[in-house]
Protein backbone atom coordinates (compact mmCIF):
# COMPACT_ATOMS: atom_id res chain seq x y z
CA UNK A 1 0.00 0.00 0.00
CA UNK A 2 1.50 3.32 -1.06
CA UNK A 3 0.81 6.31 1.14
CA UNK A 4 -0.13 9.62 -0.43
CA UNK A 5 -0.64 12.24 2.22
CA UNK A 6 -2.05 15.72 2.05
CA UNK A 7 1.43 16.93 2.99
CA UNK A 8 3.28 15.05 0.28
CA UNK A 9 4.69 18.31 -1.07
CA UNK A 10 5.67 19.68 2.32
CA UNK A 11 9.40 19.42 1.64
CA UNK A 12 9.08 21.38 -1.59
CA UNK A 13 6.77 23.91 0.05
CA UNK A 14 9.23 24.62 2.85
CA UNK A 15 12.12 25.01 0.47
CA UNK A 16 10.28 27.21 -2.02
CA UNK A 17 8.75 29.40 0.68
CA UNK A 18 11.84 29.71 2.84
CA UNK A 19 13.78 32.96 2.43
CA UNK A 20 17.42 33.01 1.40
CA UNK A 21 20.26 33.59 3.82
CA UNK A 22 20.86 37.31 4.29
CA UNK A 23 24.51 38.20 3.66
CA UNK A 24 26.42 41.43 4.24
CA UNK A 25 26.65 43.08 0.79
CA UNK A 26 27.17 46.64 -0.50
CA UNK A 27 23.99 48.63 -1.06
CA UNK A 28 22.41 48.36 -4.52
CA UNK A 29 23.63 50.87 -7.08
CA UNK A 30 21.50 53.96 -7.59
CA UNK A 31 18.53 53.18 -9.79
CA UNK A 32 18.96 49.43 -9.45
CA UNK A 33 15.94 47.68 -7.93
CA UNK A 34 16.67 45.55 -4.91
CA UNK A 35 15.30 41.99 -5.08
CA UNK A 36 11.91 41.66 -3.35
CA UNK A 37 12.89 38.45 -1.60
CA UNK A 38 12.40 38.06 2.15
CA UNK A 39 15.47 36.95 4.01
CA UNK A 40 16.28 35.33 7.31
CA UNK A 41 19.26 36.90 8.99
CA UNK A 42 21.59 34.57 10.85
CA UNK A 43 23.58 35.81 13.82
CA UNK A 44 26.87 37.51 13.02
CA UNK A 45 28.81 34.75 14.71
CA UNK A 46 27.20 32.04 12.53
CA UNK A 47 26.97 33.95 9.24
CA UNK A 48 30.30 32.82 7.77
CA UNK A 49 29.78 29.13 8.60
CA UNK A 50 26.20 29.12 7.26
CA UNK A 51 27.23 30.82 4.00
CA UNK A 52 29.97 28.22 3.58
CA UNK A 53 27.41 25.47 4.16
CA UNK A 54 25.08 27.08 1.62
CA UNK A 55 27.88 27.18 -0.96
CA UNK A 56 28.65 23.50 -0.37
CA UNK A 57 24.97 22.60 -0.79
CA UNK A 58 24.63 24.65 -3.98
CA UNK A 59 27.78 23.04 -5.41
CA UNK A 60 26.56 19.58 -4.33
CA UNK A 61 29.80 19.14 -2.43
CA UNK A 62 28.60 15.99 -0.68
CA UNK A 63 31.99 15.03 0.70
CA UNK A 64 32.37 18.23 2.73
CA UNK A 65 28.73 18.62 3.81
CA UNK A 66 29.01 16.79 7.18
CA UNK A 67 31.95 18.93 8.25
CA UNK A 68 30.21 22.11 7.12
CA UNK A 69 27.06 21.18 9.04
CA UNK A 70 29.08 20.43 12.18
CA UNK A 71 30.95 23.72 11.87
CA UNK A 72 27.74 25.71 11.38
CA UNK A 73 26.01 24.06 14.36
CA UNK A 74 29.04 24.79 16.53
CA UNK A 75 28.51 28.54 16.14
CA UNK A 76 24.70 28.61 15.84
CA UNK A 77 23.12 30.58 18.69
CA UNK A 78 19.67 31.64 17.46
CA UNK A 79 16.62 29.76 16.22
CA UNK A 80 17.17 31.43 12.83
CA UNK A 81 20.71 29.98 12.70
CA UNK A 82 19.47 26.48 13.50
CA UNK A 83 16.55 26.69 11.10
CA UNK A 84 18.75 27.84 8.21
CA UNK A 85 21.19 24.99 8.85
CA UNK A 86 18.32 22.49 8.85
CA UNK A 87 16.85 23.99 5.69
CA UNK A 88 20.17 23.66 3.88
CA UNK A 89 20.59 20.11 5.15
CA UNK A 90 17.13 19.28 3.86
CA UNK A 91 17.88 20.72 0.44
CA UNK A 92 21.02 18.58 0.19
CA UNK A 93 19.23 15.49 1.48
CA UNK A 94 16.42 15.80 -1.06
CA UNK A 95 18.93 16.28 -3.86
CA UNK A 96 20.73 13.07 -2.91
CA UNK A 97 17.56 11.19 -1.85
CA UNK A 98 19.19 10.42 1.49
CA UNK A 99 16.43 9.55 3.97
CA UNK A 100 18.78 9.46 6.96
CA UNK A 101 20.02 12.97 6.16
CA UNK A 102 16.44 14.09 5.53
CA UNK A 103 15.41 12.84 8.96
CA UNK A 104 18.32 14.64 10.62
CA UNK A 105 17.50 17.83 8.72
CA UNK A 106 13.87 17.77 9.81
CA UNK A 107 14.91 17.14 13.40
CA UNK A 108 17.11 20.23 13.12
CA UNK A 109 14.27 22.32 11.67
CA UNK A 110 11.75 21.14 14.24
CA UNK A 111 14.13 21.61 17.18
CA UNK A 112 15.13 25.08 16.03
CA UNK A 113 11.83 26.50 17.27
CA UNK A 114 11.60 28.74 14.21
CA UNK A 115 8.69 26.99 12.50
CA UNK A 116 5.21 26.62 13.89
CA UNK A 117 4.91 23.05 15.32
CA UNK A 118 2.13 22.21 12.86
CA UNK A 119 4.46 22.94 9.94
CA UNK A 120 7.19 20.81 11.45
CA UNK A 121 4.57 18.10 11.89
CA UNK A 122 3.82 18.26 8.17
CA UNK A 123 7.49 17.71 7.40
CA UNK A 124 7.54 14.58 9.54
CA UNK A 125 4.38 13.32 7.82
CA UNK A 126 6.05 13.72 4.44
CA UNK A 127 9.21 12.04 5.66
CA UNK A 128 7.20 9.18 7.13
CA UNK A 129 5.27 8.70 3.89
CA UNK A 130 8.52 8.50 1.93
CA UNK A 131 9.95 5.96 4.37
CA UNK A 132 6.70 3.96 4.34
CA UNK A 133 6.69 3.81 0.55
CA UNK A 134 10.27 2.50 0.74
CA UNK A 135 8.98 -0.18 3.15
CA UNK A 136 11.06 1.24 6.00
CA UNK A 137 8.16 0.81 8.38
CA UNK A 138 9.88 1.24 11.78
CA UNK A 139 11.50 4.49 10.61
CA UNK A 140 8.21 5.65 9.11
CA UNK A 141 6.45 4.93 12.40
CA UNK A 142 9.00 7.03 14.29
CA UNK A 143 8.45 9.96 11.90
CA UNK A 144 4.66 9.72 12.19
CA UNK A 145 4.91 9.59 15.98
CA UNK A 146 6.98 12.80 15.99
CA UNK A 147 4.34 14.41 13.76
CA UNK A 148 1.61 13.39 16.20
CA UNK A 149 3.55 14.80 19.16
CA UNK A 150 4.00 18.16 17.44
CA UNK A 151 0.36 18.39 16.32
CA UNK A 152 -1.84 16.31 18.66
CA UNK A 153 -5.11 17.34 16.99
CA UNK A 154 -3.99 16.37 13.50
CA UNK A 155 -6.08 13.31 12.57
CA UNK A 156 -3.72 12.37 9.74
CA UNK A 157 -0.79 11.52 12.00
CA UNK A 158 -2.48 8.78 14.09
CA UNK A 159 -4.04 7.39 10.91
CA UNK A 160 -0.58 7.00 9.35
CA UNK A 161 0.76 5.59 12.61
CA UNK A 162 -1.97 2.98 12.24
CA UNK A 163 -0.85 2.13 8.71
CA UNK A 164 2.78 1.80 9.79
CA UNK A 165 1.82 -0.45 12.69
CA UNK A 166 -0.44 -2.56 10.48
CA UNK A 167 2.36 -2.95 7.92
CA UNK A 168 4.49 -4.46 10.70
CA UNK A 169 1.76 -6.91 11.71
CA UNK A 170 0.76 -5.03 14.88
CA UNK A 171 -2.95 -5.13 14.13
CA UNK A 172 -4.38 -4.43 17.59
CA UNK A 173 -2.06 -1.44 18.03
CA UNK A 174 -2.98 -0.25 14.55
CA UNK A 175 -6.68 -0.42 15.41
CA UNK A 176 -6.06 1.69 18.52
CA UNK A 177 -4.16 4.25 16.43
CA UNK A 178 -7.01 4.49 13.94
CA UNK A 179 -9.38 5.05 16.84
CA UNK A 180 -7.16 7.91 18.04
CA UNK A 181 -7.33 9.39 14.55
CA UNK A 182 -11.12 9.32 14.75
CA UNK A 183 -11.02 10.93 18.19
CA UNK A 184 -8.69 13.64 16.87
CA UNK A 185 -11.15 14.45 14.09
CA UNK A 186 -14.01 14.70 16.57
CA UNK A 187 -11.91 16.84 18.93
CA UNK A 188 -11.19 19.19 16.05
CA UNK A 189 -14.92 19.54 15.41
CA UNK A 190 -14.78 17.49 12.21
CA UNK A 191 -16.76 14.49 11.07
CA UNK A 192 -14.34 11.57 10.65
CA UNK A 193 -13.82 10.58 7.04
CA UNK A 194 -15.77 7.45 6.12
CA UNK A 195 -12.66 5.81 4.64
CA UNK A 196 -10.93 6.26 8.00
CA UNK A 197 -13.88 4.75 9.85
CA UNK A 198 -14.09 1.78 7.49
CA UNK A 199 -10.34 1.22 7.76
CA UNK A 200 -10.52 1.38 11.55
CA UNK A 201 -13.44 -1.07 11.62
CA UNK A 202 -11.73 -3.47 9.23
CA UNK A 203 -8.42 -3.55 11.11
CA UNK A 204 -10.13 -3.84 14.50
CA UNK A 205 -12.25 -6.71 13.23
CA UNK A 206 -9.25 -8.45 11.67
CA UNK A 207 -7.41 -8.24 14.98
CA UNK A 208 -10.46 -9.49 16.94
CA UNK A 209 -10.40 -6.26 18.92
CA UNK A 210 -13.46 -5.59 21.09
CA UNK A 211 -13.23 -2.01 19.78
CA UNK A 212 -14.52 -3.29 16.43
CA UNK A 213 -18.10 -3.23 17.70
CA UNK A 214 -17.96 0.33 19.00
CA UNK A 215 -16.16 1.49 15.85
CA UNK A 216 -18.76 -0.21 13.66
CA UNK A 217 -21.52 1.61 15.51
CA UNK A 218 -19.62 4.86 15.05
CA UNK A 219 -19.37 4.15 11.33
CA UNK A 220 -23.08 3.44 10.93
CA UNK A 221 -23.94 6.43 13.13
CA UNK A 222 -21.88 8.80 10.96
CA UNK A 223 -22.64 7.23 7.59
CA UNK A 224 -25.91 5.27 7.76
CA UNK A 225 -26.56 3.18 4.66
CA UNK A 226 -27.69 -0.37 3.90
CA UNK A 227 -24.03 -1.28 3.44
CA UNK A 228 -22.78 0.17 6.71
CA UNK A 229 -25.73 -1.27 8.63
CA UNK A 230 -25.30 -4.75 7.16
CA UNK A 231 -21.54 -4.80 7.80
CA UNK A 232 -21.82 -3.34 11.27
CA UNK A 233 -24.41 -5.92 12.33
CA UNK A 234 -22.41 -8.72 10.70
CA UNK A 235 -19.33 -7.69 12.71
CA UNK A 236 -21.30 -7.87 15.95
CA UNK A 237 -22.76 -11.27 15.08
CA UNK A 238 -19.42 -12.73 13.99
CA UNK A 239 -17.61 -11.55 17.12
CA UNK A 240 -20.35 -12.38 19.65
CA UNK A 241 -22.29 -15.32 18.17
CA UNK A 242 -25.62 -14.28 19.71
CA UNK A 243 -28.34 -16.79 20.54
CA UNK A 244 -31.50 -17.15 18.45
CA UNK A 245 -33.16 -14.30 20.36
CA UNK A 246 -30.27 -11.93 19.71
CA UNK A 247 -29.91 -13.05 16.11
CA UNK A 248 -33.58 -12.32 15.42
CA UNK A 249 -33.38 -8.89 17.04
CA UNK A 250 -30.38 -8.00 14.88
CA UNK A 251 -32.03 -9.32 11.72
CA UNK A 252 -35.14 -7.28 12.54
CA UNK A 253 -32.87 -4.25 12.69
CA UNK A 254 -31.39 -5.13 9.31
CA UNK A 255 -34.95 -5.33 7.99
CA UNK A 256 -35.80 -1.91 9.47
CA UNK A 257 -32.71 -0.32 7.88
CA UNK A 258 -33.16 -1.95 4.45
CA UNK A 259 -29.86 -3.75 5.00
CA UNK A 260 -31.11 -7.21 4.00
CA UNK A 261 -29.50 -7.54 0.59
CA UNK A 262 -28.29 -11.14 0.51
CA UNK A 263 -30.27 -14.35 0.21
CA UNK A 264 -28.59 -15.72 3.32
CA UNK A 265 -30.00 -12.79 5.33
CA UNK A 266 -33.55 -13.76 4.45
CA UNK A 267 -33.14 -17.51 4.91
CA UNK A 268 -31.36 -17.11 8.26
CA UNK A 269 -34.11 -14.76 9.41
CA UNK A 270 -36.86 -17.16 8.30
CA UNK A 271 -35.25 -20.15 9.99
CA UNK A 272 -34.63 -18.26 13.25
CA UNK A 273 -38.24 -17.03 13.34
CA UNK A 274 -39.53 -20.53 12.63
CA UNK A 275 -37.40 -21.86 15.50
CA UNK A 276 -39.38 -19.62 17.83
CA UNK A 277 -42.63 -20.81 16.20
CA UNK A 278 -43.19 -17.35 14.75
CA UNK A 279 -44.34 -18.81 11.45
CA UNK A 280 -46.04 -15.60 10.31
CA UNK A 281 -42.74 -13.74 10.46
CA UNK A 282 -40.80 -16.61 8.90
CA UNK A 283 -43.19 -16.81 5.95
CA UNK A 284 -43.29 -13.04 5.44
CA UNK A 285 -39.50 -12.76 5.44
CA UNK A 286 -39.07 -15.65 3.03
CA UNK A 287 -41.72 -14.23 0.68
CA UNK A 288 -39.97 -10.83 0.80
CA UNK A 289 -36.63 -12.42 -0.11
CA UNK A 290 -38.15 -14.22 -3.08
CA UNK A 291 -39.94 -11.06 -4.22
CA UNK A 292 -36.67 -9.13 -4.00
CA UNK A 293 -35.01 -11.87 -6.08
CA UNK A 294 -32.44 -12.29 -3.33
CA UNK A 295 -33.68 -15.80 -2.55
CA UNK A 296 -33.77 -18.51 -5.21
CA UNK A 297 -36.96 -20.55 -4.57
CA UNK A 298 -35.67 -23.42 -6.70
CA UNK A 299 -32.54 -24.07 -4.61
CA UNK A 300 -32.67 -27.23 -2.52
CA UNK A 301 -32.32 -25.56 0.87
CA UNK A 302 -35.01 -22.97 0.12
CA UNK A 303 -37.35 -25.70 -1.15
CA UNK A 304 -36.94 -27.47 2.18
CA UNK A 305 -37.66 -24.22 4.04
CA UNK A 306 -40.77 -23.54 1.94
CA UNK A 307 -42.01 -27.07 2.50
CA UNK A 308 -41.39 -26.83 6.23
CA UNK A 309 -43.39 -23.61 6.52
CA UNK A 310 -46.23 -24.74 4.29
CA UNK A 311 -47.94 -26.83 6.93
CA UNK A 312 -47.28 -24.54 9.88
CA UNK A 313 -50.18 -22.55 11.39
CA UNK A 314 -50.22 -18.80 10.66
CA UNK A 315 -51.86 -16.78 13.42
CA UNK A 316 -54.51 -14.15 12.73
CA UNK A 317 -55.22 -11.05 14.82
CA UNK A 318 -58.23 -12.89 16.26
CA UNK A 319 -56.01 -15.83 17.21
CA UNK A 320 -53.62 -13.50 19.01
CA UNK A 321 -56.42 -11.73 20.86
CA UNK A 322 -57.71 -15.08 22.06
CA UNK A 323 -54.23 -16.26 23.01
CA UNK A 324 -53.69 -13.12 25.06
CA UNK A 325 -56.73 -13.88 27.22
CA UNK A 326 -55.59 -17.44 27.89
CA UNK A 327 -51.85 -16.76 28.31
CA UNK A 328 -50.58 -18.62 31.36
CA UNK A 329 -47.28 -16.80 31.90
CA UNK A 330 -45.19 -13.79 30.97
CA UNK A 331 -43.21 -15.54 28.25
CA UNK A 332 -46.42 -16.44 26.44
CA UNK A 333 -47.39 -12.75 26.47
CA UNK A 334 -43.95 -11.74 25.19
CA UNK A 335 -44.16 -14.22 22.30
CA UNK A 336 -47.63 -12.98 21.43
CA UNK A 337 -46.09 -9.50 21.32
CA UNK A 338 -43.51 -10.88 18.86
CA UNK A 339 -46.35 -12.12 16.63
CA UNK A 340 -47.95 -8.67 16.63
CA UNK A 341 -44.55 -7.15 15.85
CA UNK A 342 -44.20 -9.49 12.85
CA UNK A 343 -47.61 -8.37 11.60
CA UNK A 344 -46.50 -4.71 11.79
CA UNK A 345 -48.92 -3.91 14.64
CA UNK A 346 -46.21 -2.29 16.74
CA UNK A 347 -48.56 -0.53 19.16
CA UNK A 348 -50.23 -3.83 20.11
CA UNK A 349 -46.81 -5.50 20.34
CA UNK A 350 -45.66 -2.81 22.77
CA UNK A 351 -48.78 -3.40 24.87
CA UNK A 352 -48.02 -7.12 25.17
CA UNK A 353 -44.36 -6.49 26.00
CA UNK A 354 -45.43 -4.19 28.84
CA UNK A 355 -47.88 -6.83 30.08
CA UNK A 356 -45.10 -9.43 30.16
CA UNK A 357 -42.75 -7.38 32.30
CA UNK A 358 -42.25 -8.39 35.89
CA UNK A 359 -43.90 -11.76 35.42
CA UNK A 360 -41.98 -14.94 36.37
CA UNK A 361 -39.75 -16.38 33.68
CA UNK A 362 -39.50 -13.17 31.64
CA UNK A 363 -36.04 -11.75 30.97
CA UNK A 364 -36.50 -8.03 31.64
CA UNK A 365 -33.67 -7.19 29.24
CA UNK A 366 -35.44 -9.02 26.40
CA UNK A 367 -38.78 -7.41 27.26
CA UNK A 368 -37.29 -3.90 27.32
CA UNK A 369 -35.36 -4.55 24.12
CA UNK A 370 -38.46 -5.76 22.28
CA UNK A 371 -40.51 -2.90 23.69
CA UNK A 372 -37.90 -0.43 22.44
CA UNK A 373 -37.88 -2.09 19.02
CA UNK A 374 -41.68 -1.93 18.73
CA UNK A 375 -41.82 1.71 19.84
CA UNK A 376 -38.99 2.57 17.43
CA UNK A 377 -40.92 1.07 14.52
CA UNK A 378 -44.10 2.84 15.73
CA UNK A 379 -42.30 6.20 15.65
CA UNK A 380 -42.26 6.76 19.43
CA UNK A 381 -38.68 8.02 19.67
CA UNK A 382 -38.83 9.07 23.32
CA UNK A 383 -40.48 5.85 24.47
CA UNK A 384 -38.08 3.71 22.44
CA UNK A 385 -35.08 5.56 23.86
CA UNK A 386 -36.26 5.02 27.43
CA UNK A 387 -36.92 1.30 26.90
CA UNK A 388 -33.65 0.65 25.06
CA UNK A 389 -31.60 2.51 27.67
CA UNK A 390 -33.11 0.21 30.30
CA UNK A 391 -31.60 -2.89 28.65
CA UNK A 392 -28.75 -4.30 30.69
CA UNK A 393 -26.50 -7.33 30.52
CA UNK A 394 -25.36 -9.08 27.35
CA UNK A 395 -28.23 -7.63 25.28
CA UNK A 396 -27.18 -4.03 25.99
CA UNK A 397 -24.97 -3.92 22.89
CA UNK A 398 -27.89 -4.94 20.67
CA UNK A 399 -29.95 -2.21 22.31
CA UNK A 400 -27.20 0.30 21.43
CA UNK A 401 -27.53 -0.63 17.76
CA UNK A 402 -31.25 -0.05 17.96
CA UNK A 403 -30.65 3.27 19.76
CA UNK A 404 -28.46 4.32 16.84
CA UNK A 405 -31.35 3.55 14.51
CA UNK A 406 -33.78 5.49 16.74
CA UNK A 407 -31.50 8.53 16.82
CA UNK A 408 -31.33 8.57 13.02
CA UNK A 409 -35.09 8.77 12.66
CA UNK A 410 -36.78 12.16 12.31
Amino acid sequence: MKLITTTALAFVAVLSASPAVAQDKPAAAAGQAAPAQPKISPSKGALKAIVELQDAVNKNDVANLPAKVTAANAVATTKEDKYLIGQLQLKAALATKDNAMTSAAIDQIANSGYLDPTKSSELYLSLGSSLYNNKQYPQALAAFQKAATLSPRNAEAPMLIGEALFAQGQKAEAAAAFQRAIQASVAAGQKPDEKLLKRAVGVAYESNSPNAIELSRQWVNSYPSPESWRNSIAIYRNLNHPDIEGTLDLLRLMQATNAMTQGEDYTLFARAAAEQNNFNEAQAVLDAGIAAKAVNPTSADVKDLVAGLRGKPKATAADLASATKSAVNGMALLRIGDRYYAMGDYAKAAELYRMSMGKPGVDTAVANLHLGMALARAGDKAGATTALNAVTGPRADIAKYWLTYVNQRA
